[in-house]
């Protein structure tokens, strides 16, 4: 078992590895289907991966932001910017210039973000 991922040969390794378990855990109808030690192979490996991903790869995550998880919700829902504005109860023009940063939201605007679409209201604190 590998204990630290040290180049791009053994990262796909590990990943080939880890693809197994998935696989495994796919055609078994969930992660039952894998035994525990193979669920714990599968967590190591994928905290080696992650760890050399940050170390060397430099996937770092995008940040989220307020409107980057607006503009999901929206794909999610399947509507338009003026359909998500007649959800939350506000104008068109009000809702692209706060997802523009033009301008700042209101707490009315936060308070039907929680409400309507459903997004956590600490993450919304702490975007604001």
């Amino acid at each position: 078992m590998i204990n630290k991922i040290r180049n791009e040969k053994q990262y796909h390794q590990v990943m080939t590895m880890t693809e197994g378990y998935l696989q495994k855990a796919t055609d078994g109808g969930g992660f039952h289907a894998l035994s525990q030690q193979e669920a714990d192979e599968l967590e190591k490996l994928s905290l080696l991966a992650e760890r050399y991903e940050d170390e060397y790869m430099k996937l770092m995550p995008m940040p989220l932001t307020l409107a980057a998880v607006v503009e999901a919700k929206k794909e999610e829902l399947g509507v338009t910017q003026k359909g998500l504005a007649s959800i939350l109860g506000i104008g068109a023009p009000k809702l692209s210039q706060i997802l523009n940063g033009k301008r700042d939201p209101d707490v009315g605007f936060l308070k039907s973000l929680h409400q309507k679409l459903g997004i956590d209201g600490n993450f919304i604190l702490e975007k604001v």
